[in-house]
């Protein structure tokens, strides 16, 4: 059963509801979706009857939107408790305390920054809501100088959170600092079958344009990558399946990786792979398998047979976030045209109202693994060339 809701549903998704009867529940927010007119819909009441059964049906939700209507709906199961688990960070921090016990981090008032002991913090560190999305708020310091602005800058960035998205998935009333977190980043697409035991549907790399960069650009997903972090992530997983006792259970997890191979978790966004439908479509058109049939069906991707012939390619997923200096609302055309020309094998472009979301849209592309100037190229363009102002 799946839950969907704004911002945003994929062609791709919407066409898997359809032709696999797979059921929606039906609220108010689903009849804005676009829905195929075949959509096998289900009604609140009868979602929170198969969802409280003793043979409970499975959930996928698109969008952390959604988590309210699971707070509500299905408060006598344990499931918005699981959910809380993760998506709250200080309480993801306090339940794997016992595999990083020597790891820092601590919860404050968002009012509170300006009393922060700066000199009693390790530097640098990570600051981000406790409850959040789309590296809004999300910020590295180094310094005290960075400090002051980062202050300031976060005020700015979770009031516009603040007009996007409900509370349930941006809180701006508490922030969490943390030691940074060494080694490369990935994300991670998994889900926990009926057994409790992890199944890895995709890993990306994201990479950074800078030490100090913490945006959500451009994520690459390849046979390498795949092959050299399989094992020691599904161990990570398990690991994090016995402390949370999660079954039927979705994720899309946000790890480093140290040169020495410990594995360090960012955070664990709970019911779904990556926001927007970005990571989970993109398997599908990189690796031909859907990852939310494999989650319904309870299937387990064969990546031995996947794998064989993708030794040369790399599958990208690009955030066109609008990093051009200029308001949405102040530009007058993106030039998609332009970009796309740009890539040598674009996959899928998913246009987004720039005037409603800090987001151009996304691009998913396949690069070839020996000339990466394309992804080095966008990695670190603010954009603008893409861009013509109002007036």
């Amino acid at each position: 059963m799946i839950l969907v809701d704004k911002p945003y549903l994929s062609d791709f998704l919407k066409q898997t509801l359809a032709d696999h009867k797979l059921p929606v529940i039906a609220t108010a927010v689903s009849a804005e979706m676009g829905l195929p007119a075949n959509t096998t819909l289900v009604t609140e009441n009868d979602a929170v009857t198969r969802l409280t059964g003793a043979d409970a049906t499975k959930i996928y939700t698109v969008s952390e939107n959604s988590i309210g209507w699971i707070a509500e709906y299905l408060k006598g199961t344990e499931l918005p408790e699981k959910v809380s688990l993760f998506k709250n960070k200080a309480t993801f921090r306090s339940l794997i305390q016992p595999l990083y016990p020597d790891f820092f981090f601590q919860e404050i008032a968002a009012d509170q920054l300006d009393s922060l002991n700066f000199a009693s913090l390790p530097k640098p560190f990570i600051i981000k809501p406790t409850v959040g999305f789309f590296s809004m708020g999300v910020h590295k310091v180094h310094t005290l100088e960075e400090w002051e602005d980062t202050k300031a800058a976060i005020c700015a960035e979770l009031q516009q959170g603040a007009e996007l998205y409900p509370e349930a998935v941006l809180n701006s009333a508490s922030m969490i600092l943390e030691e940074c977190i060494e080694g490369d980043e990935f994300a991670v697409d998994a889900y926990f079958d009926s057994n409790g035991e992890p199944v890895i549907t995709n890993i990306l790399h994201h990479v950074f344009s800078s030490e100090s960069d913490v945006s959500d650009r451009v994520y690459l997903s390849s046979k390498k990558i795949i092959e050299e972090n399989l094992l020691p992530f599904t161990a990570f997983l398990n690991s994090i399946g016995e402390l949370a006792q999660i079954r039927n259970f979705p994720m899309h997890v946000e790890v480093r990786r140290t040169a020495a191979g410990t594995i360090c978790p960012i955070e664990i966004n709970p019911l779904r792979f990556g926001g927007w439908c970005t990571t989970a479509d993109m398997t599908w058109f990189a690796y031909g398998f859907n990852p939310y049939l494999y989650y319904f069906q309870q299937q387990r991707p064969n990546w031995n047979e996947i794998l064989k012939q993708k030794q040369d390619k790399l599958y990208s997923v690009i955030v066109l976030d609008n990093s051009s200096g200029i308001e949405g609302e102040q530009i007058a055309s993106f030039d998609y045209a332009a970009l796309l020309a740009g890539f040598a094998k674009p996959l899928e472009l998913r246009r987004i109202d720039y005037r409603e979301y800090p987001v151009f849209g996304f691009l998913f592309a396949e690069t070839d693994v020996n000339d990466q100037s394309e992804l080095e190229y966008i990695l670190k363009s603010d954009l603008r060339e893409y861009v013509t102002p109002i007036g």
